[in-house]
């Protein structure tokens, strides 16, 4: 998108405060074809008075003028309270100036000469800044009046905690990691960040690292050339390449194999890669935001995630709360997902009974968010009034069977003991479905696997 058009899109105001003439005049002219509304003052006091009508968005700024400096007027605005970005335009003499303005709230600073270039670069930046705070703040409104945050619904303690963390490391392009059992709404996180970033109206692409064969992670990742493997039959580009410019989303970045987390680590430090069967680089422009549901400093310590990989990747941690930690949310969470099936299934429920509700209320919900997801769909077809009630809820849910995890446990128990007595447990009540157990235990297929290998549950235990 050109400047024209980041102007024309958003509307933004710019207010020039530069004393000399020619380079005011000559700079709203540049500016204004730029597509952004111009305002100029030759002072400071000028640039005070105007900004209570022209309510600008972006300040340039002198630094050294006469009566009142860029600095000062730096000062005022945040005085009076006005929620602008301030650039600074300063000479090279006076740099170390302009880095003090930086510290008081100033964007950025630009030296004169002004590079051209350079200055349609920053304020571009500043107005994908603006757009991202404007949405943050429609976001948080949604937060004020109806308990979510974008897609994401909630408004307990926890929560609230995760929207502050998004909301800072949105706007920036740093590494995201984010963990949680699974089912908590780890990809609706990253989904979040990249939809509020710079980048969002660039490509998102997910790759769930658990679900795809070790032989071939690396070409969905990187790529491959014609000929790189038996079957390669064309150039396929990989994730990030489709990625480039956007969000990638390595989903159970723990279940990579320590060779392919070499090859990540080097992407991220020198943000270029090369296919499989290439011989040259290409470069790439990424945010990557990563998620896993084993502990990240556990896994680092198993040996699961190599510890340089974490340190790149843990910029901001993002830690989700299983939904047995944030009860209070359920009335809003059931509420939402009634109106969602609603409209897809044609149906008129209006809410859940009171006896369901406290149903519902009791249960430990090992699936977390995504299983409550699952009951409620159900529920909503099942009913046949305008309520949901107890007999619409499925056996498990009803009879609370999970509502009390460490049943059958003593004071004693080795940690290894009640791992193997959950994991049982757990393959029971699925009937052995593998994958549908390793979902409610919150951990991958492939982990589930290691972990009946390293228990040594046989199949003369019943459940193999």
């Amino acid at each position: 998108m050109s400047s024209k058009e980041i102007g024309d899109k958003f509307h933004e105001r710019v207010l020039i405060v530069e004393d000399d003439a020619a380079a005011r005049v000559g700079m709203e002219q540049l500016i204004k074809s730029w597509g952004f509304s111009v305002e100029a003052a030759g002072d400071g006091d000028e640039a005070l008075e105007k900004v209570s009508v022209f309510r600008p968005g972006i300040v340039l700024t002198d630094l050294v003028m006469p009566r009142m400096s860029g600095l000062e007027l730096l000062r005022a605005l945040k005085e009076q309270g006005e929620h602008t970005t301030t650039v600074i335009l300063t000479a090279q003499g006076t740099v170390e100036t302009a880095v003090q303005a930086i510290k008081e709230g100033a964007y950025d600073y630009l030296t004169k000469p002004v590079d051209l270039q350079r200055l349609r670069i920053l304020l571009a930046k500043i107005v994908e800044r603006h757009e991202t705070l404007r949405e943050v703040q429609v976001l948080r409104r949604q937060l004020r009046e109806q308990g979510a945050f974008g897609a994401m619904i909630g408004n307990s303690a926890e929560m609230r905690k995760i929207y502050h963390i998004i909301e800072q490391a949105a706007p920036t392009d740093a590494s995201v990691l984010i963990s949680g059992e699974s089912g908590t709404g780890k990809e609706l996180v990253a989904q979040t960040i990249h939809r509020l970033s710079p980048r969002g109206d660039s490509p998102y692409v997910p790759i769930n690292c658990a679900a795809i064969p070790e032989t071939l992670l690396e070409s969905e990742l990187f790529g491959h050339e014609k000929g790189a493997f038996t079957g390669a039959m064309e150039r396929r580009p990989g994730c990030f390449e489709l990625a480039n410019h956007g969000t990638i989303f390595l989903d159970e970045i723990a279940e990579m194999t320590p060779p392919t987390q070499v090859k990540l680590l080097r992407v991220l430090q020198e943000r270029s890669f090369r296919r499989l069967g290439g011989r040259t680089e290409q470069a790439v422009d990424i945010r990557v935001i990563a998620a896993t549901n084993a502990d990240p400093p556990e896994a680092v310590q198993r040996g699961r995630l190599r510890e340089d990989l974490f340190y790149r990747l843990n910029v901001f941690a993002i830690r989700l709360p299983p939904l047995r930690d944030r009860k209070e949310d359920l009335p809003l969470l059931i509420q939402s997902f009634i109106g969602e099936f609603n409209a897809r299934n044609n149906r008129s429920v209006a809410a859940v009974d009171e006896r369901a509700m406290r149903i519902l209320e009791r249960y430990s919900w090992p699936g977390n968010v995504r299983e409550l997801r699952n009951v409620m769909e159900r529920a909503t077809i099942v009913a046949d009034g305008r309520f949901i009630e107890a007999k619409d809820l499925p056996t498990l849910v009803e009879s609370g069977h999970a509502g009390a995890p460490g049943a059958g446990l003593h004071a004693g128990t080795t940690v290894e003991e009640a791992e193997r007595q959950l994991i049982l447990l757990t393959l029971q009540h699925t009937n052995d479905n593998k994958t549908r157990a390793a979902e409610l235990l919150g951990i991958s297929l492939k982990t589930l696997h290691n972990k009946l290998n390293r228990l040594k549950i046989k199949k003369q235990e019943g459940v193999l």
